[in-house]
């Protein structure tokens, strides 16, 4: 195909999967993203990096979430020095324009591998249909839109970029410079190491021109020693970085799900789900409720294992002709991918919409290359309805794209989000409770409790459903039901340091200093992570008069944060005089968002709200969309009883982001006093 060519299906795939994911850029932080970023102190400084690469202490507010994956935190710190904080664009920016990339290496690298099956020029046309099936597909929206999970993202185009370099520059795989981007990938997301085997496949299939069946033969431990010397560099990485990757794991990361042997039953199941799922993809679910079989004579258990037999009859059929080693190679791909997240390693949900990200590369090359094949063999007969087939596949990518829009606005907003959840998954207690907490931010307390009873039915012993249903009646004014729940809490979650914080916040809210202090400070000895322990502990030392103890958790906050302006609100009770007139200075001088804010935070501690209104206003004069500036607008006007300007303030806040909860908190202060 000519040069011209080729750039004109580039762009056109780049083109559409832009066009389809415009939808998606404003989207805001969901499910773990808020206990590995929103509350995450470690992302807001980029000098934090190699805090990173040293554990994994640091890549959550859960100690149990907390994972070894320092190359997506890298990238979030990154996005959040260019965001200029918790800015959802700049990080769905760099998740996508990643994404653009990957879809790009793939169509080069599809071509590569179809070429090597046939001279025929439709070749290039399956490679194109292939990605862009691939890129528009809606099972990878739930990746792209899920920010903290880009690690399948970043991991996945770390091995396709590996592919790219190993298949098209053969003259240079004697520098390895191949198993650069397959490392990277295993320090973004383990899967990544499936890469060796993979790698092996395609020698085997394409380069040792063997099949499937020349592995069993006589010669078969000489077919084998002929493909697996070229690999034995990517297996020892891979092997190496991936048992690596396991010791660095946290102490506390607990992977949380049922048996191994309940677990891996379960999975050919889920392997069949995932088929299903790329050629029709219906029922994606941000949060599933699927749970581990009981017993190996499930009947879904033999269906599943059934499936797999016959996927891997037709990979071993297909590796037998040149022409149809592509589908046997993508086959393998899909299984090989799959094993780190279904087999021994029992996780907390034995299925995830993102889990598929990586394998459907496998899967987008081996069918796509099946239906060209037929294509290409019965060219002559469709010869005459090739406009037909050409709108047909249009048609069918266009559906895609819908797909992938309707996705896209289903992660608009919390709300949206988990109600999606609990019609596509009703027994999911966790989903429940979070639409529960949708309705408890906009007030409708009665709706939230509902919810949350609903999933005390399903999760009796969910420590955080026993906090949020202790901050509902509370709300609701059933204070002695509420603590109740708060100590039950604790109680199912001794190790969960969100437990002690949001009943400190409740003792807090009650003038109970000293128990507040207590749980607060050990919310923060469980994990020095989580940003909101540490402002909340600073505000209790602060009303407890212990300088001592706010002096020092400050100085503690500011070498792991140190433009955290967050700090100021109590820096001008520890600090030296006039911290006003230093602010008032700085701004004059450099005149930014964030300096205002800053000036703004002074004021209102000082009681000076007018003042604290007008610098906010400054504020957004540089930076209209600041959530900070509307909030800190919000909170004045409530100090000085004007509510209705709060409530609009406040509006406008959650506007930017609907996340943000000290706005939400605020907006529900002006409209009790509105009632």
């Amino acid at each position: 195909m000519h040069r011209k060519y080729t750039a004109l299906l580039v762009f056109a795939l780049l083109v559409s999967v832009t066009l389809t994911y415009v939808n998606h850029f404003h989207n805001p932080f969901e499910f773990d993203d808020h206990n590995q970023i929103t509350d995450n102190i470690f992302i807001r400084d980029i000098k934090n990096i190699p805090l990173f690469f040293k554990d994994a202490k640091t890549a959550s507010a859960l100690p149990s979430h907390q994972t070894y994956r320092p190359i997506v935190m890298s990238t979030l710190a990154i996005d959040y020095y260019f965001g200029k904080g918790l800015n959802p664009f700049y990080f769905h920016i760099s998740t996508f324009f990643w994404f653009l990339v990957q879809l790009v290496l793939m169509f080069f690298l599809f071509r590569s591998i179809f070429r090597k099956a046939t001279s025929h020029p439709f070749s290039d046309f399956i490679a194109f249909f292939a990605v862009a099936w691939y890129g528009l597909h809606p099972a990878n929206a739930e990746t792209i839109n899920y920010i903290y999970q880009r690690g399948d993202a970043l991991s996945t185009l770390c091995v396709v970029a590996a592919f790219y370099i190993y298949i098209v520059f053969p003259k240079k795989r004697k520098w390895l410079l191949y198993l650069i981007p397959a490392a990277l990938g295993i320090f973004t997301k383990e899967p990544a190491a499936m890469f060796a085997p993979i790698l092996f496949v395609f020698i085997l299939l394409f380069e040792s021109e063997q099949s499937l069946y020349d592995i069993f033969k006589k010669e078969g431990i000489q077919t084998l020693k002929k493909s697996l010397i070229p690999t034995i560099p990517a297996f020892i990485i891979c092997i190496g970085l991936g048992y690596f990757i396991v010791k660095m794991q946290a102490s506390t990361w607990v992977a949380g799900g049922p048996s191994k042997f309940h677990y891996l039953i379960t999975q050919p199941w889920v392997l069949l789900h995932y088929f299903i799922s790329f050629i029709l993809p219906v029922n994606l679910s941000a949060d599933t409720d699927w749970v581990a079989f009981n017993t190996i004579f499930e009947e879904r258990v033999i269906v599943g294992i059934t499936f797999i037999l016959v996927l891997l009859f037709i990979a071993f059929k297909t590796s037998v002709k040149k022409e149809t080693k592509p589908i046997a190679f993508g086959i393998l791909w899909f299984l090989l991918s799959l094993i780190p997240t279904s087999s021994f390693v029992a996780l907390a949900e034995v299925t995830n919409d993102h889990r598929m990200f990586f394998p459907f590369v496998g899967l987008s090359m081996s069918i796509s290359w099946a239906i060209g094949l037929l294509a290409i063999r019965y060219k002559e007969k469709l010869l005459p309805y090739k406009y037909v087939l050409i709108s047909l596949c249009i048609l069918i990518l266009s559906g895609y794209a819908l797909g992938a829009r309707q996705r896209n606005t289903v992660w608009n907003s919390e709300e949206s989000l988990w109600h999606d959840v609990t019609l596509k998954s009703p027994k999911n207690g966790r989903g429940l409770m979070n639409y529960g907490l949708s309705q408890m931010r906009k007030g409708n307390y009665a709706v939230a409790l509902d919810y949350f009873e609903r999933a005390l039915v399903l999760n009796p012993y969910y420590a955080t459903l026993h906090i949020n249903l202790g901050i509902v009646n509370n709300a609701l004014g059933k204070t002695a039901q509420a603590e109740d729940y708060y100590k039950k809490g604790i109680l199912y979650g001794a190790d969960d340091p969100t437990t002690y914080k949001y009943y400190a916040k409740y003792l807090y809210s009650k003038g109970r200093i000293p128990e507040a202090i207590f749980n607060a400070e050990r919310s923060l000895a469980l994990c020095s992570v989580d940003s909101d322990s540490r402002y909340l502990l600073m505000d209790l030392y602060r009303s407890a008069g212990q300088q001592q103890k706010l002096n020092t958790l400050i100085e503690e906050t500011k070498k792991v944060s140190p433009n955290d302006t967050n700090l100021l609100r109590f820096t001008t009770v520890a600090s030296g005089p006039d911290p006003i007139k230093t602010a008032e200075d700085a701004a004059k001088k450099s005149p930014t968002a964030e300096n205002y804010i800053s000036l703004s935070l002074l004021y209102y501690n000082s009681n000076n709200y007018e003042q604290c209104i007008s610098a906010c206003k400054k504020a957004l004069k540089a930076d209209p969309n600041n959530q900070f500036a509307y909030n800190n607008i919000c909170s004045a006007y409530n100090a000085l009883g004007k509510w209705k300007e709060a409530a609009e303030a406040c509006k406008k806040s959650l506007e930017i982001n609907p996340n943000f909860e000290r706005a939400a908190n605020n907006l529900k202060w002006a409209e009790q006093h509105l009632k």
